[in-house]
């Protein structure tokens, strides 16, 4: 069965640097657009980043943007998300998962791993 299995995650102070990554086993991974998502406490699931299968062009969340990067290594099937100059406010559970692109938004698709947390203290 699909499984998305993410690590990295833990406590760090404002300013500091986390890199997640997402191991991704039963699914061509190649072929699957991917994205990290969050939740954090008391507000909805966002968007926070998505990679496309084919050229691997990037999208970002307005208020990551210039300080977070996903990226992606095929041959591995893994996706990362390295995040710098990380606020409170970014503090969340991060989901990997297949992502899905309609009218220019992203959306989670049908597989996301279980999550792990961030907490970013001030």
């Amino acid at each position: 069965q699909v499984q998305l299995v993410e690590s990295g995650g833990g406590l760090v102070q404002a300013e500091g640097s986390l890199r997640l990554s997402c191991a991704a086993s039963g699914l061509t991974f190649s072929g699957y657009h991917m994205g990290w998502f969050r939740q954090g406490p008391g507000k909805e699931r966002e968007f926070v980043a998505a990679i496309t299968y084919s050229d691997e062009s990037t999208s970002y969340e307005d208020s990551v943007k210039g300080r977070f990067t996903i990226s992606r290594d095929n041959a591995k099937n893994m996706l990362y998300l390295q995040m710098n100059s990380l606020k409170p406010e970014d503090t969340a559970v991060y989901y990997c998962a297949t992502a899905s692109r309609r009218g220019g938004i992203w959306y989670l698709g049908n597989y996301r791993g279980q999550g792990t947390q961030v907490t970013v203290s001030s």
